[in-house]
């Protein structure tokens, strides 16, 4: 099994009973389609973030997009981190630097070498005309006005690059997964002495969207969260009368509704006042997606998880998260060109290309786990096997 962040030592556990444990493995894949749609997203602004607004018309595949992308898929991120967080303290018994030696290798060495790989493929790309310019329309590789392109960089400014600001934009999840997992002791402590004020804090920090220094609130809560839920032996297996999943699916779908349609009318008839909402309904929509998604799967897991291909592929989440992107921003920018004159031409983009990376980074995975399984292992921190 193999759970982003998460070594697979610590999936069958007595602790872990068989069925949660291939419900985390079946969520953990699930996320991993939903992250490569939320980042295929094409509308002409591409950055989203909760407060994203959408100065375009509102079409069907406008809509589409920013509905799925920007709403109904953002649940993934609290889902995984807060199964990390579930985790990581079954094993807290476990020496301290043990842990950390560990993590060092499944989660700290694959950051470093993904980010070193997608460094080194962008400045391949930028030898040649055509794909400088794809680099340059994207602006991932944007530091100023003087940094549009790797070639333009500094030796620091590629250092920081590897390091801090990974070309594979998704990797922060590693990032910030690596420092939780440091800051576990301190985490569990206040957990256990000051439980409501840390939640407190955790929650006006996750509302608030403020970052500190690597830190972000969203990732912090729910990895806390995953923690508590452990050590508390909270049911996870099912709802109590606050976590039934129809309410909370109900409000997951009309509150992402109304996200979306604020998103391109909001700021006409509300001003300023519309992003403050909007990251409001957002993090209703990330909680409620969040809780009718776990309580109310099982039908699902169990069809899914009972199919051998189902379980083959979900082998290969993490090369998924790794290789998907920046590959597919480039990919939309070298695409539309060749289907512009197509009609709907971005919904197919966007329904098509992250179907196409699943089978490129899948395959890729093939490759390696059977040609080169001990890369495989390294790049992977273990996972997939």
């Amino acid at each position: 099994m193999n759970y982003i962040g998460i070594p697979k030592a610590a999936y069958m556990t007595a602790v872990l009973d068989l069925y949660t444990s291939q419900k985390m493995k079946f969520w953990v894949f699930a996320s991993m389609i939903m992250l490569l749609f939320v980042h295929g997203y094409n509308l002409n602004e591409r950055y989203l973030q909760p407060f994203s607004i959408v100065n375009e018309r509102l079409s069907f595949t406008s809509f589409t997009e920013y509905f799925l992308s920007n709403g109904l898929f953002r649940f993934f991120v609290p889902m995984l981190f807060a199964i990390s967080g579930y985790l990581y303290a079954i094993h807290a018994t476990r020496p301290y630097g043990e842990r950390i030696r560990k993590r060092m290798r499944t989660i700290l060495l694959p950051y470093l070498v993904w980010s070193a790989v997608s460094i080194l493929y962008t400045y391949a790309f930028e030898l040649t005309p055509y794909g400088r310019s794809i680099v340059e329309q994207t602006h991932l590789m944007q530091l100023s006005n003087n940094r549009i392109l790797l070639h333009d960089y500094t030796w620091w400014e590629l250092l920081l690059r590897w390091i801090l600001l990974p070309v594979s934009y998704q990797l922060w999840f590693l990032r910030v997964l690596f420092i939780y997992n440091l800051a576990y002791p301190i985490l569990h402590w206040c957990m256990t002495k000051y439980t409501r004020v840390l939640f407190l804090v955790l929650i006006l920090f996750w509302l608030s969207g403020i970052q500190f220094l690597l830190i972000e609130g969203e990732g912090l809560l729910f990895f806390s969260l995953g923690i508590w839920l452990q050590k508390r032996n909270f049911n996870i297996r099912e709802p109590n009368t606050w976590l039934r999943p129809l309410p909370w699916a109900t409000v997951f779908v009309l509150f992402a509704i109304i996200k979306t349609v604020l998103a391109f009318k909001g700021f006409s008839i509300m001003g300023n006042a519309v992003f403050l909402l909007l990251i409001l309904l957002y993090k209703i929509v990330v909680f409620a997606g969040f809780v009718a998604a776990w309580y109310g799967s099982d039908t699902l897991v169990r069809g899914f998880m009972k199919r051998p291909w189902f379980v083959w592929l979900s082998a290969f989440s993490f090369i998924i998260y790794a290789l998907h992107a920046p590959l597919v921003a480039y990919a939309i920018n070298a695409i539309f060109p060749l289907v512009q004159h197509i009609s709907e031409y971005r919904l197919l983009t966007y329904i098509f290309l992250p179907l196409g990376l699943l089978v490129f980074c899948v395959g890729t995975g093939v490759i390696l786990r059977n040609i080169f399984p001990k890369l495989y292992a390294l790049v992977t921190g273990g996972r997939g096997f």
